[in-house]
Protein backbone atom coordinates (compact mmCIF):
# COMPACT_ATOMS: atom_id res chain seq x y z
CA UNK A 1 0.00 0.00 0.00
CA UNK A 2 1.11 3.34 -0.88
CA UNK A 3 1.77 4.95 2.80
CA UNK A 4 2.37 8.22 4.32
CA UNK A 5 5.97 6.51 5.06
CA UNK A 6 6.52 6.32 1.98
CA UNK A 7 6.19 10.75 1.30
CA UNK A 8 8.10 13.53 3.30
CA UNK A 9 5.27 16.29 4.03
CA UNK A 10 7.45 18.96 4.92
CA UNK A 11 5.85 22.33 3.68
CA UNK A 12 3.05 20.09 2.57
CA UNK A 13 -0.66 21.08 4.06
CA UNK A 14 -2.22 17.42 4.20
CA UNK A 15 -6.02 17.13 3.96
CA UNK A 16 -6.65 13.88 6.59
CA UNK A 17 -10.02 12.13 6.66
CA UNK A 18 -10.08 10.04 9.67
CA UNK A 19 -12.87 8.47 11.75
CA UNK A 20 -13.84 10.60 14.78
CA UNK A 21 -17.42 9.55 15.12
CA UNK A 22 -16.85 8.78 18.46
CA UNK A 23 -19.22 8.44 21.37
CA UNK A 24 -20.55 11.40 23.69
CA UNK A 25 -22.68 11.71 26.69
CA UNK A 26 -25.19 14.15 27.22
CA UNK A 27 -22.82 16.71 28.62
CA UNK A 28 -20.85 16.15 25.54
CA UNK A 29 -17.79 14.49 26.88
CA UNK A 30 -16.15 11.54 24.92
CA UNK A 31 -16.84 8.22 26.31
CA UNK A 32 -14.77 6.07 24.04
CA UNK A 33 -11.68 7.95 22.28
CA UNK A 34 -10.06 4.87 20.78
CA UNK A 35 -10.57 6.08 16.85
CA UNK A 36 -8.83 9.65 17.56
CA UNK A 37 -5.93 7.87 19.51
CA UNK A 38 -5.92 5.17 16.51
CA UNK A 39 -4.77 8.20 14.45
CA UNK A 40 -2.33 9.95 16.36
CA UNK A 41 0.55 7.70 14.23
CA UNK A 42 -0.21 9.59 10.78
CA UNK A 43 -0.93 12.88 12.29
CA UNK A 44 2.31 12.90 14.25
CA UNK A 45 4.06 11.64 11.03
CA UNK A 46 3.19 13.94 9.03
CA UNK A 47 3.44 16.79 11.55
CA UNK A 48 7.16 15.57 12.16
CA UNK A 49 8.36 15.71 8.70
CA UNK A 50 7.20 19.80 8.90
CA UNK A 51 3.89 19.78 7.29
CA UNK A 52 0.43 20.87 8.87
CA UNK A 53 -2.59 18.84 9.19
CA UNK A 54 -6.38 19.80 8.07
CA UNK A 55 -8.34 17.13 9.69
CA UNK A 56 -11.74 15.82 8.02
CA UNK A 57 -14.32 13.59 9.90
CA UNK A 58 -18.10 13.05 10.18
CA UNK A 59 -20.09 12.98 13.62
CA UNK A 60 -23.14 10.65 14.08
CA UNK A 61 -26.20 11.10 11.46
CA UNK A 62 -27.50 14.78 11.32
CA UNK A 63 -30.33 14.96 9.30
CA UNK A 64 -31.17 18.77 8.98
CA UNK A 65 -27.98 20.48 8.71
CA UNK A 66 -25.51 21.92 11.69
CA UNK A 67 -26.89 20.59 15.24
CA UNK A 68 -25.26 21.20 18.58
CA UNK A 69 -24.77 17.22 19.90
CA UNK A 70 -22.87 16.38 16.25
CA UNK A 71 -20.63 19.17 16.34
CA UNK A 72 -16.65 17.94 16.22
CA UNK A 73 -16.26 21.52 18.36
CA UNK A 74 -17.21 18.76 21.43
CA UNK A 75 -13.93 17.16 20.33
CA UNK A 76 -11.73 20.35 20.06
CA UNK A 77 -10.37 19.97 23.58
CA UNK A 78 -9.30 16.36 24.04
CA UNK A 79 -7.64 16.40 21.01
CA UNK A 80 -5.42 19.37 21.80
CA UNK A 81 -4.30 16.94 24.45
CA UNK A 82 -3.93 13.83 22.08
CA UNK A 83 -2.02 15.53 19.72
CA UNK A 84 0.44 17.71 22.18
CA UNK A 85 -0.55 20.88 20.46
CA UNK A 86 -3.37 23.36 20.55
CA UNK A 87 -6.07 22.45 17.41
CA UNK A 88 -7.67 25.24 15.72
CA UNK A 89 -11.37 24.83 14.92
CA UNK A 90 -12.87 25.79 11.50
CA UNK A 91 -16.78 26.31 12.64
CA UNK A 92 -17.79 25.15 9.22
CA UNK A 93 -15.97 22.61 6.68
CA UNK A 94 -16.34 25.20 3.76
CA UNK A 95 -16.48 28.84 3.74
CA UNK A 96 -14.43 31.81 3.93
CA UNK A 97 -13.70 30.59 7.79
CA UNK A 98 -11.87 27.20 6.83
CA UNK A 99 -10.60 28.62 3.43
CA UNK A 100 -8.61 31.23 6.20
CA UNK A 101 -7.42 29.25 8.59
CA UNK A 102 -6.04 26.85 6.60
CA UNK A 103 -4.81 28.99 4.12
CA UNK A 104 -2.69 30.78 7.76
CA UNK A 105 -1.97 27.33 8.83
CA UNK A 106 2.08 26.90 9.79
CA UNK A 107 4.28 23.83 9.63
CA UNK A 108 3.90 21.85 13.15
CA UNK A 109 -0.41 23.18 13.13
CA UNK A 110 -3.35 20.77 12.67
CA UNK A 111 -7.49 22.43 12.46
CA UNK A 112 -10.18 20.03 12.59
CA UNK A 113 -13.28 21.40 9.94
CA UNK A 114 -16.62 21.05 11.02
CA UNK A 115 -19.02 18.28 11.06
CA UNK A 116 -18.38 17.15 7.25
CA UNK A 117 -22.09 15.44 7.07
CA UNK A 118 -24.00 18.90 7.78
CA UNK A 119 -23.78 19.44 4.09
CA UNK A 120 -26.20 16.28 2.53
CA UNK A 121 -23.33 16.71 -0.06
CA UNK A 122 -20.70 14.36 1.43
CA UNK A 123 -22.67 11.58 1.54
CA UNK A 124 -24.44 12.39 -2.03
CA UNK A 125 -20.33 12.82 -3.10
CA UNK A 126 -21.05 15.47 -4.93
CA UNK A 127 -17.74 16.53 -7.14
CA UNK A 128 -18.56 20.36 -6.20
CA UNK A 129 -18.48 19.86 -2.32
CA UNK A 130 -15.30 17.49 -2.86
CA UNK A 131 -13.63 20.20 -5.02
CA UNK A 132 -13.81 22.78 -2.36
CA UNK A 133 -12.42 20.60 1.00
CA UNK A 134 -9.71 19.72 -1.90
CA UNK A 135 -8.95 23.38 -2.64
CA UNK A 136 -7.14 24.11 1.31
CA UNK A 137 -4.86 21.06 1.13
CA UNK A 138 -1.72 19.95 -0.87
CA UNK A 139 -2.24 16.44 -0.51
CA UNK A 140 -5.02 13.67 0.56
CA UNK A 141 -4.47 10.93 3.42
CA UNK A 142 -7.48 8.68 4.10
CA UNK A 143 -7.02 7.28 7.51
CA UNK A 144 -10.59 6.74 7.75
CA UNK A 145 -11.23 2.87 7.46
CA UNK A 146 -14.31 3.14 9.52
CA UNK A 147 -16.16 4.76 6.32
CA UNK A 148 -13.88 3.19 3.22
CA UNK A 149 -16.72 1.18 2.37
CA UNK A 150 -18.72 5.20 1.37
CA UNK A 151 -18.29 6.76 -2.10
CA UNK A 152 -18.53 10.25 -0.06
CA UNK A 153 -16.57 13.02 -0.86
CA UNK A 154 -13.98 13.43 1.67
CA UNK A 155 -13.53 9.54 1.59
CA UNK A 156 -13.41 8.74 -2.60
CA UNK A 157 -14.26 11.89 -4.74
CA UNK A 158 -11.49 14.26 -3.07
CA UNK A 159 -9.16 11.79 -3.86
CA UNK A 160 -9.35 12.57 -8.03
CA UNK A 161 -8.17 16.11 -7.19
CA UNK A 162 -4.23 14.81 -5.69
CA UNK A 163 -3.45 12.84 -8.20
CA UNK A 164 0.12 11.35 -7.15
CA UNK A 165 -0.23 13.32 -4.00
CA UNK A 166 -2.26 10.74 -2.09
CA UNK A 167 -1.75 8.21 0.40
CA UNK A 168 -3.34 5.68 2.71
CA UNK A 169 -2.64 6.68 6.63
CA UNK A 170 -1.08 4.14 8.95
CA UNK A 171 -4.15 2.87 10.19
CA UNK A 172 -6.11 2.60 7.00
CA UNK A 173 -2.90 0.15 6.28
CA UNK A 174 -2.64 -1.42 9.64
CA UNK A 175 -6.26 -2.21 9.29
CA UNK A 176 -6.22 -3.83 5.69
CA UNK A 177 -2.81 -5.90 6.49
CA UNK A 178 -4.37 -7.46 9.58
CA UNK A 179 -7.43 -8.19 7.68
CA UNK A 180 -5.61 -9.79 4.98
CA UNK A 181 -3.85 -11.57 7.59
CA UNK A 182 -7.21 -13.11 8.37
CA UNK A 183 -8.58 -13.76 4.87
CA UNK A 184 -5.48 -14.32 2.51
CA UNK A 185 -3.27 -16.10 4.90
CA UNK A 186 -4.56 -17.53 8.32
CA UNK A 187 -2.98 -20.37 10.01
CA UNK A 188 -4.90 -23.11 10.69
CA UNK A 189 -7.17 -23.53 12.50
CA UNK A 190 -8.96 -20.37 11.01
CA UNK A 191 -12.46 -19.96 13.25
CA UNK A 192 -15.02 -17.52 12.68
CA UNK A 193 -17.62 -15.85 15.19
CA UNK A 194 -20.42 -15.02 13.32
CA UNK A 195 -23.54 -12.97 15.61
CA UNK A 196 -25.48 -10.54 15.46
CA UNK A 197 -29.29 -9.95 15.09
CA UNK A 198 -29.95 -10.96 11.74
CA UNK A 199 -28.79 -13.55 9.10
CA UNK A 200 -29.48 -10.89 6.09
CA UNK A 201 -26.82 -8.97 7.59
CA UNK A 202 -24.37 -11.49 7.50
CA UNK A 203 -25.00 -13.69 5.10
CA UNK A 204 -22.46 -12.58 2.59
CA UNK A 205 -19.49 -12.69 4.89
CA UNK A 206 -20.61 -16.01 6.42
CA UNK A 207 -20.58 -17.29 2.39
CA UNK A 208 -17.82 -16.24 2.33
CA UNK A 209 -16.00 -17.56 4.94
CA UNK A 210 -16.85 -20.86 3.83
CA UNK A 211 -13.91 -20.49 1.31
CA UNK A 212 -11.68 -19.76 4.11
CA UNK A 213 -12.31 -20.93 7.66
CA UNK A 214 -12.14 -24.14 9.22
CA UNK A 215 -14.98 -23.78 11.86
CA UNK A 216 -17.62 -21.01 11.98
CA UNK A 217 -19.73 -20.24 15.15
CA UNK A 218 -22.95 -19.09 15.26
CA UNK A 219 -24.40 -16.93 17.81
CA UNK A 220 -26.61 -14.22 18.75
CA UNK A 221 -30.26 -13.50 17.26
CA UNK A 222 -29.12 -14.85 13.81
CA UNK A 223 -29.04 -18.27 15.41
CA UNK A 224 -32.11 -19.03 15.86
CA UNK A 225 -33.42 -18.74 12.34
CA UNK A 226 -30.85 -21.31 11.75
CA UNK A 227 -33.19 -23.72 14.47
CA UNK A 228 -36.28 -22.89 13.34
CA UNK A 229 -35.10 -23.80 9.73
CA UNK A 230 -33.72 -27.42 10.70
CA UNK A 231 -37.37 -27.82 12.24
CA UNK A 232 -36.74 -26.56 16.09
CA UNK A 233 -39.13 -24.59 18.30
CA UNK A 234 -37.87 -21.79 19.22
CA UNK A 235 -40.71 -19.69 20.91
CA UNK A 236 -40.33 -15.71 20.48
CA UNK A 237 -36.60 -15.90 19.55
CA UNK A 238 -35.93 -14.03 16.70
CA UNK A 239 -36.59 -15.47 13.84
CA UNK A 240 -36.18 -14.31 9.78
CA UNK A 241 -38.95 -16.58 7.84
CA UNK A 242 -37.76 -15.95 4.97
CA UNK A 243 -33.96 -16.52 5.41
CA UNK A 244 -34.79 -20.45 6.26
CA UNK A 245 -33.83 -21.39 3.44
CA UNK A 246 -30.69 -19.75 3.25
CA UNK A 247 -29.68 -21.19 6.44
CA UNK A 248 -30.11 -24.57 5.36
CA UNK A 249 -28.01 -23.91 2.25
CA UNK A 250 -25.51 -22.83 4.19
CA UNK A 251 -25.25 -25.47 6.18
CA UNK A 252 -25.14 -27.71 3.02
CA UNK A 253 -22.36 -25.71 1.49
CA UNK A 254 -20.48 -25.89 4.62
CA UNK A 255 -21.19 -29.47 4.48
CA UNK A 256 -19.24 -30.24 1.50
CA UNK A 257 -16.44 -27.49 1.86
CA UNK A 258 -15.41 -29.85 5.17
CA UNK A 259 -16.30 -26.64 7.19
CA UNK A 260 -17.50 -27.53 10.63
CA UNK A 261 -20.67 -24.88 11.55
CA UNK A 262 -21.24 -24.52 15.49
CA UNK A 263 -24.65 -23.83 16.23
CA UNK A 264 -25.43 -23.01 20.36
CA UNK A 265 -26.54 -26.04 22.09
CA UNK A 266 -28.40 -24.17 24.65
CA UNK A 267 -29.72 -20.78 25.25
CA UNK A 268 -30.37 -18.51 28.58
CA UNK A 269 -34.14 -17.91 27.86
CA UNK A 270 -36.51 -14.89 28.97
CA UNK A 271 -40.09 -14.10 29.05
CA UNK A 272 -39.45 -10.78 27.94
CA UNK A 273 -36.97 -8.44 26.83
CA UNK A 274 -35.53 -6.63 29.80
CA UNK A 275 -33.22 -6.74 31.77
CA UNK A 276 -35.81 -7.94 34.83
CA UNK A 277 -36.92 -10.89 32.64
CA UNK A 278 -37.16 -14.15 34.22
CA UNK A 279 -34.22 -16.72 33.00
CA UNK A 280 -34.06 -20.04 32.48
CA UNK A 281 -31.40 -22.31 30.26
CA UNK A 282 -32.70 -24.75 28.01
CA UNK A 283 -31.83 -26.45 24.59
CA UNK A 284 -32.01 -24.18 21.85
CA UNK A 285 -34.52 -25.83 19.70
CA UNK A 286 -36.62 -26.58 22.07
CA UNK A 287 -37.55 -23.08 23.35
CA UNK A 288 -41.18 -22.85 25.25
CA UNK A 289 -43.66 -20.64 23.26
CA UNK A 290 -43.37 -17.07 25.12
CA UNK A 291 -40.28 -17.35 25.80
CA UNK A 292 -37.06 -16.31 23.51
CA UNK A 293 -33.54 -16.44 23.07
CA UNK A 294 -31.29 -13.82 24.38
CA UNK A 295 -27.74 -15.67 25.20
CA UNK A 296 -25.75 -18.25 24.37
CA UNK A 297 -26.17 -21.22 27.63
CA UNK A 298 -23.48 -22.92 29.92
CA UNK A 299 -23.16 -25.82 27.81
CA UNK A 300 -22.56 -23.79 24.40
CA UNK A 301 -20.11 -21.53 26.13
CA UNK A 302 -18.27 -24.49 26.86
CA UNK A 303 -17.93 -26.25 23.44
CA UNK A 304 -17.26 -22.81 21.80
CA UNK A 305 -14.70 -22.11 24.31
CA UNK A 306 -12.88 -25.06 23.40
CA UNK A 307 -13.33 -24.36 19.88
CA UNK A 308 -11.68 -20.91 20.11
CA UNK A 309 -8.64 -22.60 22.36
CA UNK A 310 -7.71 -25.27 19.64
CA UNK A 311 -8.03 -21.90 16.86
CA UNK A 312 -4.68 -19.63 15.64
CA UNK A 313 -6.28 -17.75 13.70
CA UNK A 314 -9.66 -15.90 14.77
CA UNK A 315 -12.07 -13.70 13.34
CA UNK A 316 -15.11 -11.98 15.52
CA UNK A 317 -18.10 -10.34 14.09
CA UNK A 318 -21.17 -10.06 16.31
CA UNK A 319 -21.72 -10.46 20.24
CA UNK A 320 -23.29 -13.92 21.19
CA UNK A 321 -26.66 -11.62 22.43
CA UNK A 322 -27.96 -8.90 24.37
CA UNK A 323 -24.66 -8.25 26.20
CA UNK A 324 -25.77 -4.75 27.44
CA UNK A 325 -27.67 -6.27 29.83
CA UNK A 326 -26.15 -8.06 32.47
CA UNK A 327 -28.69 -10.80 33.05
CA UNK A 328 -27.39 -12.02 29.02
CA UNK A 329 -23.82 -10.60 29.08
CA UNK A 330 -22.35 -14.45 29.99
CA UNK A 331 -21.82 -15.57 26.80
CA UNK A 332 -20.38 -12.97 24.93
CA UNK A 333 -18.15 -12.45 28.06
CA UNK A 334 -16.81 -16.48 27.53
CA UNK A 335 -16.48 -15.79 23.67
CA UNK A 336 -13.93 -12.49 24.98
CA UNK A 337 -12.38 -14.55 27.66
CA UNK A 338 -11.74 -17.60 25.10
CA UNK A 339 -10.45 -15.27 22.32
CA UNK A 340 -8.20 -13.50 24.83
CA UNK A 341 -7.09 -16.78 26.02
CA UNK A 342 -6.44 -18.39 22.50
CA UNK A 343 -4.00 -14.93 21.72
CA UNK A 344 -2.35 -15.80 24.91
CA UNK A 345 -1.13 -19.29 23.28
CA UNK A 346 -0.24 -17.86 20.02
CA UNK A 347 -3.23 -17.55 17.96
CA UNK A 348 -3.91 -14.16 16.10
CA UNK A 349 -7.33 -12.83 16.74
CA UNK A 350 -8.61 -9.95 14.98
CA UNK A 351 -12.11 -8.16 16.47
CA UNK A 352 -14.11 -6.81 14.06
CA UNK A 353 -15.71 -3.98 15.20
CA UNK A 354 -18.91 -2.37 15.73
CA UNK A 355 -20.60 -4.70 19.25
CA UNK A 356 -17.47 -6.83 19.23
CA UNK A 357 -15.16 -3.88 19.73
CA UNK A 358 -17.61 -2.52 22.18
CA UNK A 359 -17.72 -5.54 23.63
CA UNK A 360 -13.94 -6.63 24.46
CA UNK A 361 -13.65 -2.87 25.74
CA UNK A 362 -16.13 -3.30 28.27
CA UNK A 363 -14.80 -6.60 29.78
CA UNK A 364 -10.89 -5.57 29.51
CA UNK A 365 -10.08 -7.50 26.82
CA UNK A 366 -9.34 -5.31 24.44
CA UNK A 367 -5.45 -5.64 24.72
CA UNK A 368 -5.25 -9.11 25.27
CA UNK A 369 -6.80 -9.60 21.75
CA UNK A 370 -4.13 -9.14 18.69
CA UNK A 371 -6.15 -6.79 16.85
CA UNK A 372 -9.45 -4.79 17.60
CA UNK A 373 -10.52 -3.14 14.15
CA UNK A 374 -12.06 0.36 14.33
CA UNK A 375 -14.52 -0.03 11.57
CA UNK A 376 -17.54 -2.28 11.45
CA UNK A 377 -19.48 -1.77 8.25
CA UNK A 378 -16.31 -1.35 6.29
CA UNK A 379 -14.65 -4.55 7.82
CA UNK A 380 -17.70 -6.57 7.11
CA UNK A 381 -17.53 -5.62 3.06
CA UNK A 382 -13.79 -6.24 2.66
CA UNK A 383 -14.89 -9.48 3.99
CA UNK A 384 -17.80 -10.52 1.77
CA UNK A 385 -15.57 -9.31 -0.95
CA UNK A 386 -16.66 -5.92 -2.23
CA UNK A 387 -14.34 -3.23 -3.06
CA UNK A 388 -14.12 0.01 -0.64
CA UNK A 389 -14.61 3.08 -2.27
CA UNK A 390 -11.86 4.96 0.07
CA UNK A 391 -9.21 2.04 -0.97
CA UNK A 392 -10.12 1.96 -4.31
CA UNK A 393 -9.94 6.17 -4.83
CA UNK A 394 -6.07 5.82 -2.95
CA UNK A 395 -4.76 3.31 -5.26
CA UNK A 396 -6.46 4.04 -8.79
Amino acid sequence: MNTVDNFSFAGEKVLVRVDFNVPLDAEYNITDDSRMRAALPTIKKILGDGGSVILMSHLGRPKEGPTEKYSLKHLVAHLSELVGTVVRFASDCIGEEAAHLSSSLQAGEVMLLENLRFYKEEEKGDRDFAAKLASMGTFYVNDAFGTAHRAHASTAIIADFFAGRKAFGLLMAKEVANADQVMKAPQRPFTAIVGGAKVSDKILIVENLLSTADHIIIGGGMAYTFFKAQGGEIGNSLCEMERLETCLDIMKKAEAKGVKIHLPVDSTIADKFAADANTQNCASDQIPSGWMGLDIGEKACEAFREVLLNSKTILWNGPMGVFEMPAFERGTKTVAQSVADATVGGAFSLIGGGDSAAAVYQFGFDDKVSYVSTGGGALLEYFEGKVLPGIAAIEG
